[in-house]
């Protein structure tokens, strides 16, 4: 595995720690907008909440003495933080997502197969604990798309990076596509058809998640 990962362009523990590290400075980065799209349609925490966890994440992943053998454990440092430190539903919704991700990822690095399985898996938890679908305005709207197109550049041989920008880029279209659609899931359904207009917040920090994703594969 780590041969064939080597061949395709291997996503190893590095990567994975500059994403950690990359995601942190971009949700700071874009902290206020995603406060003010939460304002919009939620109850303005999001990026107030997504801020405090990667900051979190940070700190423990500073602080840790041991160096981490496989991708899946600094996934699973990330999944545990998050759940403890963001409250509302970006803390569950995030931490099950990278927590099954670092349940496909116990290797020392990533081929492109497992980018899939890796995208897949978050996809999963999201929806397993939020209950939601496509179309529904959610955090579901950018990793389904990212899912289907990491699935798709895989299977036409497209390296690991390669793979990881074509689900970055879906993700960033999922997001923008949600800007017409109702709600009918979480605060923003609340809103009902006043929901129509507003770029759903999950949808928008995944987006952001997934390109720090790719960015950061770039230096590999």
């Amino acid at each position: 595995m780590v041969r064939d990962a080597a061949r395709h362009g291997a996503l190893d523990v590095a990567w994975a720690e500059r994403w950690v590290r990359l995601t942190a400075e971009v949700v700071t980065e874009h902290r206020a907008e995603l406060i003010e799209l939460d304002r919009q349609i939620g109850d303005g925490d999001h990026g107030e909440n997504m801020d405090r966890g990667f900051t979190a994440v940070l700190a423990r992943l500073d602080e840790l003495a041991e160096p981490r053998a496989q991708v899946g454990d600094v996934l699973r440092l990330v999944a545990t933080t998050l759940m403890s430190t963001v409250g509302g539903a970006a803390g569950p919704l995030y931490g099950t997502a990278y927590l099954r991700a670092a349940k496909v990822t116990g290797l020392p690095a990533l081929d492109p197969a497992a980018v899939v399985a890796m995208i897949e898996a978050g996809l999963e938890g999201i929806v397993a604990r939020g209950k939601a679908g496509p179309g529904e305005k959610t955090m579901v709207d950018a990793w389904t798309p990212a899912a289907t197109a990491a699935q798709r550049a895989a299977g036409a041989g497209c390296t690991a990076q390669e793979v990881l920008a074509a689900a970055a880029t879906a993700a960033e279209l999922g997001a923008v596509a949600t800007d017409p659609m109702v709600a009918t899931k979480g605060r923003a359904s609340y809103l009902g058809e006043r929901s129509a207009g507003h770029r759903d917040p999950g949808a928008a920090s995944s987006a952001l998640v997934l390109r720090a994703a790719a960015d950061a594969a770039v230096a590999v």
